[in-house]
């Protein structure tokens, strides 16, 4: 590799020269070659403490003019080979140059020039965007795939100087952090340590300082615990770390996110040393901060962001913090977290405009809006430039947006004076999307006011006369009360998406909002408003196109209708229903991957009452994609995330509590319900919208913060509890006495209530007393906290979850597969490592493409051809040589029944278990499936078609292919339709329990169900037994048994066509049934065949000697060798045992028989098969004049077949191949092996020097 041309002093210290010339020198690194000694040992551990890349570079070549003492580098190499080949094009293309020149420093200066020069052009055919993986790491990552053997698929994120803890021994080195991997190598005095970790393995990544370890990062995995420490920016080290195992748990939760935020900003300046997707992953962390922060859509990218203070009218301060500036929004953030957020549309800005300086206000840039509000931003570091990027921005917004209309005719009410309270009333009235009822809908959406405003609108006119008594006249005038106090805070802090958002506004949610104000504040708070004005005519579209779909989500949502609030009167008529199965339906279409779940219905039913159809819609959106991510997919990630979370703060603040709580198993069951649903299915209507209110506002944190309140305000009760039980009980009668006292609406019963009303009801406790003990509690919760135990929490939920997909696979494998349950989860081990390399360095592969977690655990993980041939080759006991893939290729072939050419596991272990279990005859009907159709490829499948219609086969395996072929079909068009739908068709799921009844019915296959095998199928089994055969230690003993048997076969095959040739029939209408061949043996004395008296010379060749190399290398090369020298073995007897149908066949007719044997009249025209390639040897001989009549030469002869039980019969002749396939082989050491090849887990070496050295 060349090298930017740098000074080196001392150059010959650790360096050996090899080669030199005027102009350059060759050198080795002492210690790496041959010898080396302690000098070799110590410059060794130099190079991995002192010096990252001088391990990468063993070689180098150096510059130098006869009288200066400065070497400057030009160019390093790991290989010999490589340093050569640099040498050589130096030797070559300068030297004759350099020797015209008289002054040494134009000689230095034009190398110097020449070697940039060739960096560039390097450069720019490999990296289209310039120079972003500098000198230094672009050695490191060299060093990294030399060292650990990783593909060049596989990419260094960064690395690190730190000490690995093995035992108690500190080992010095580096610290590899790639994509996929994490990687360690230290080299210290002759012992090394190498280790490689797979992200997808890790259990638990945490920071952590004790007495043993002083402030070390810890990777659990698995099997076993790695400490690192003494890194010289620990915190950067296990940020990066994080992200990368984040990365690898969302790919195993859902491939279709793994590969998201494709378009990333680039930095001005690349940093020297940092690779580009360092950078990625680094404005990929900020990317997701910023959105999370200010509640922002997904597809929005952070451009950049800086300092400088916001003056506050309200309190007439200039408040410091940040700026972030984004393709669509302006976003500032106070240091001190409450003071002050605002987030300024860039949809909504008129002027940006640079004010005049002064020193009180240095710098100032002030923003307007539409709605007449001005933000005065001041202490700019670079105002001019921040001018220039919000005015391109700006200039990318379109001006008027379709549908901004009804954006502006909302925002005009929405931003009005506050003398008008009735405003947002008058608001939700309004249809604000006529388009948002489609004309196709069920006749009673056709009413506006299911479009166009909240539900809880038209049900309360209905019973606002119920509310009796002084208590309703109370709620009432508190209502107006909060009314007022929000509209006093419009007009000192703004309305609507511009707004200051304070500690006030804290305050004033927490108090509860008022309902007219609940859907709009609803909206603000989530980010949903943004999806709603930016996406005009987005729902009112999906509603049109999931009319009428019918999906198993659809089925789903149709079953939970009528469960959603159902005590609530806007869901106890078809108004109500009709809306939410809208939203829900439209939800689905919208994300197949989640469908729906449920306790979608619970929410939406809630998000219905105080907004329209399409506001509820995008609520749904912001909910379940970014408040509360992963909450509602197949598996609830998300939801037994945060149930994590609380039983960690649990332990934390009520550790008493949490030891019982352990013991009783509760917080498992109460969380999910609690979470799922927000508490709207554990409390009453009117506390738990409270609780909504503040989690719009807050996010989880509240949630959180309420379940902990729950638990301490009912410690001592459930301490004395006994089992679960009574511990829910304690709980669902205190849920169910928590009130709202403030509410106008008339009490709505709780039908979880009647369940746990008793004797004596607890006292009734204030919803907003709750929500007030829980912020004075447990109010040191942060945002930046709960998202870091969201990481500490996910890797373990998905490792847990993994771990039960593979234990629900493998209890779906029947058992008579023969493998035990260690060998099975084990071969899962590797097949899902198979799967999961393709998505890491095969992006186009069908199987990361086709991969679905929504799909059963059984079909989730896949694999394709290609990578089943990688694993046929390392763990089947059938060896062949160069034959392998070919044998790989059949076996996958007769495995993928449906034809979508990928397997799944348990197809795979079906194969393997028939290779490595059950007797003889069972591994013998495997291998000659393999050798018929459907295992044959395409191009043998065309000669093979030919042959079939030669000859027929028993009606009973004529009447059963084909409907096995007609299942094959069905199920191909079952594959794709739900490639179409994602998974949400309702055949998908009756289908897979149709195909699981299927398959656990008994599937009696006797021998006589399999077809014959005509004559080109049979020579491709010979072939593939003597490649078999090739690397076993009895190899000349199976070679003789194996030509025995086959010259035995061939001459029943002839004899059974002669036999059924004179009883009358047609050679190509003879049916080769076994009764014909029983008749054949049978009647063979009696036929008076014409003995052939010549034979040519060719067929007398030896067998293959033992140490014959080529005889090893390929069976098929000398099949007509052995097959002749079987037919003197033949004629002595010595081979063939009692009772051998050969025995009845007299010498003349064998001479006859094998004159015309299939190896003289085998072509590589005719054989049209993968198998046979230029080097193949066919024996050829002259053709008798009676076989001549019937056959062309150069064909196969299409007449000739023979049946699986007289294969079987003519092997159970020869004892020592009935060993070799009785012979029992341990699938365990070849899994091992495959682990190591997979880096499925991590692996320590420590070797001596002389191991690593050469």
């Amino acid at each position: 590799m060349w090298l930017g041309p740098e000074e080196v002093l001392g150059a010959n210290a650790l360096w050996v020269t090899e080669r030199a010339n005027p102009f350059f020198v060759l050198q080795r690194r002492r210690g790496h070659g041959k010898g080396g000694g302690l000098t070799g040992l110590l410059v060794g551990t130099l190079d991995v403490v002192l010096d990252s890349s001088a391990r990468v570079a063993p070689y180098r070549i150096l510059h130098q003019t006869q009288d200066s003492q400065v070497y400057w580098t030009v160019a390093c190499g790991s290989s010999r080979k490589e340093i050569t080949k640099h040498w050589e094009w130096l030797e070559n293309n300068l030297l004759q140059t350099l020797s015209i020149f008289d002054n040494e420093e134009d000689i230095t200066t034009f190398i110097k020039g020449k070697i940039h020069g060739i960096i560039a052009e390097e450069n720019k055919n490999l990296q289209p965007q310039g120079d972003e993986n500098p000198g230094k790491f672009k050695e490191a990552e060299l060093k990294m795939r030399k060292q650990f053997g990783m593909p060049e698929g596989e990419k260094l994120v960064n690395y690190y100087s730190c000490s690995y803890w093995k035992g108690r021994v500190p080992r010095q080195g580096w610290l590899y952090l790639t994509v996929n991997h994490l990687c360690f190598y230290s080299f210290l005095l002759g012992k090394e340590v190498s280790l490689v970790v797979q992200w997808v393995d890790v259990t638990r990544l945490e920071k952590n300082a004790t007495l043993l370890f002083p402030e070390s990062i810890r990777v659990d995995t698995r099997d076993q615990e790695l400490f690192f420490s003494m890194f010289l920016n620990i915190s950067e080290t296990f940020k990066l770390m994080e992200q990368l195992a984040n990365l690898a748990m969302r790919q195993l939760l859902d491939s279709e996110g793994f590969l998201e935020d494709k378009a990333l900003p680039r930095p001005i300046r690349p940093r020297r040393n940092i690779s580009a997707l360092k950078r990625d992953l680094d404005a990929r962390a900020k990317n997701e901060c910023y959105r999370a922060t200010f509640r922002l859509p997904r597809d929005e990218r952070l451009d950049g962001h800086t300092s400088c203070t916001l003056w506050t009218p309200f309190n007439k301060l200039h408040i410091p913090g940040q700026m972030y500036i984004s393709n669509n929004y302006i976003c500032f953030a106070s240091k001190e977290e409450d003071t002050c957020h605002l987030i300024i549309p860039l949809r909504e800005v008129t002027i940006v405009e640079k004010a005049d300086s002064s020193s009180v206000l240095p710098s100032p840039l002030s923003i307007s809006t539409k709605s007449k509000m001005t933000f005065l931003f001041a202490n700019l570091k670079d105002r001019d430039f921040l001018v220039q990027r919000i005015s391109d921005f700006l200039q990318k917004t379109p001006s008027k947006q379709p549908g901004s209309s009804i954006g502006e005719r909302k925002a005009s009410v929405v931003d009005a004076a506050p003398e008008s309270p009735s405003a947002p009333q008058e608001v939700l009235e309004q249809p604000t999307c006529p388009s948002s009822t489609p004309s196709g809908c069920q006749s009673c959406t056709q009413e506006a006011p299911t479009a166009s405003q909240g539900l809880l609108k038209l049900f309360q006119r209905n019973s606002s006369t119920e509310v009796l008594g002084a208590k309703g006249v109370s709620a009432k005038a508190k209502e107006k009360m909060k009314e007022e106090s929000w509209n006093i805070h419009f007009f000192e802090y703004g309305r609507g998406m511009c707004m200051y958002r304070t500690a006030k506004t804290r305050e004033l949610v927490l108090k509860g909002i008022p309902e007219g104000l609940r859907g709009e504040l609803w909206l603000l708070f989530s980010g949903a408003w943004n999806d709603l004005v930016t996406h005009p005519g987005y729902y009112a579209k999906l509603v049109e196109k999931s009319m009428g779909k019918y999906s198993l989500a659809t089925e789903e949502i149709e079953r939970d209708l009528h469960r959603s609030m159902p005590e609530h009167p806007a869901f106890q008529n078809e108004l109500g229903i009709a809306a939410l199965r809208r939203v829900l339906t439209a939800y689905a279409f919208r994300n197949p991957t989640i469908g729906y779940c449920q306790a979608m219905n619970i929410v939406t039913s809630v998000l219905l009452l105080y907004g329209s159809e399409e506001e509820a819609f995008w609520l749904l959106v912001a909910l379940c994609e970014r408040m509360l991510p992963d909450y509602y997919n197949t598996r609830v990630v998300g939801a037994l995330v945060d149930q994590g979370i609380f039983e960690e703060l649990t332990r934390d603040f009520l550790p008493q509590l949490s030891e019982k709580m352990q013991d009783l198993g509760v917080i498992s069951s109460i969380s999910l319900s609690w979470f799922l649903t927000l508490f709207l299915s554990v409390m009453p209507f009117e506390s738990a919208v409270v609780v909504v209110d503040c989690f719009f506002y807050e996010g989880i944190k509240v949630v959180l913060q309420v379940a902990l309140a729950i638990l301490d305000a009912n410690t001592e009760q459930l301490l004395g509890c006994m089992d679960e039980g009574e511990a829910m009980t304690v709980l669902g009668r205190y849920l169910d006495n928590v009130v709202n006292k403030q509410s106008v609406s008339p009490p709505i019963p709780h039908l979880h209530a009647l369940l746990t009303s008793g004797d004596d009801p607890p006292a009734e406790v204030d919803i907003f007393e709750l929500l007030k003990v829980s912020y004075e509690k447990f109010s040191s919760l942060r945002a930046n906290d709960i998202e870091q135990m969201r990481f500490k929490q996910r890797l373990k939920v998905i490792q847990s979850l993994e771990d039960t997909a593979k234990r629900s696979v493998v209890r779906a494998i029947p058992g008579d597969v023969g493998f035990s349950i260690e060998e099975l989860e084990d071969l899962y081990v590797v097949f899902k490592a198979k799967h999961l390399a393709s998505q890491y360095w095969g992006g186009s592969r069908t199987t990361a493409i086709r991969r679905d977690p929504s799909l059963p655990c059984l079909e989730q993980y896949r694999i394709d051809a290609g990578q089943f041939q990688e694993l046929f080759a390392n763990l089947t006991p059938w060896a062949c040589g160069l034959h392998t893939p070919v044998l790989a290729g059949r076996m996958f072939r007769l495995l993928d029944k449906n034809k979508d050419s990928l397997i799944n596991f348990k197809e795979f272990v079906t194969g393997m278990s028939g290779m490595y279990h059950g007797d003889l005859t069972e591994k013998l009907k495997v291998l000659y499936k393999l050798h018929l159709p459907p295992a044959l490829s395409p191009e043998e499948a065309e000669s093979a078609l030919e042959a079939a219609c030669y000859f027929t086969e028993d009606r009973s395996s004529e009447e059963t292919l084909p409907q096995e072929e007609q299942e094959g079909a069905s199920n191909e068009d079952v594959q794709e339709k739900r490639g179409e739908e994602k998974g949400t068709s309702p055949q998908d799921y009756r289908h897979y329990l149709q195909m699981w009844a299927k398959e656990k019915e008994a599937q009696k296959e006797t021998i006589k169900d399999l077809p014959k095998m005509n004559q080109e199928q049979f020579i491709e089994l010979c072939k593939t037994l003597y490649n078999m055969f090739s690397e076993d230690p009895m190899e000349q003993d199976l070679y003789h048994a194996i030509a025995t048997v086959a010259s035995l076969l061939l001459r029943i095959g002839e004899v059974g066509k002669k036999f059924s040739v004179r009883v009358g029939r047609k050679p190509r209408d003879s049916a080769c049934s076994g009764d014909h061949d029983r008749a054949t043996t049978a009647t063979v004395e009696e036929e008076s065949l014409v003995p052939e008296p010549h034979q040519d010379a060719a067929w007398e060749p030896q067998p293959p000697a033992a140490g014959d190399p080529q005889a090893k290398a390929g069976g098929d090369t000398h099949l007509g060798k052995a097959l002749q020298e079987s037919q003197v073995v033949g004629e002595g007897g010595s081979s063939e045992g009692q009772g051998s149908p050969s025995q009845l066949l007299s010498d003349d007719e064998t001479k006859d028989d094998m004159s015309m044997s299939s190896y003289s009249v085998v072509s590589t025209g005719s054989l049209q098969c993968e198998d046979l390639t230029d080097d193949t040897v066919l024996v050829g001989g002259k053709v008798s004049s009676h076989t001549a009549t019937v056959h062309c030469e150069g064909t196969v002869d299409t007449d000739w077949c023979i049946s699986f039980e007289q294969i079987l019969a003519s092997i159970l002749t020869e004892s020592v191949l009935v060993n070799f396939f009785e012979k029992r082989v341990d699938i365990g050491l070849k899994i091992k092996d495959q682990k190591k090849v997979e880096r499925q887990f991590s692996t320590s070496s420590d070797h001596e020097q002389s191991g690593v050295s050469g």
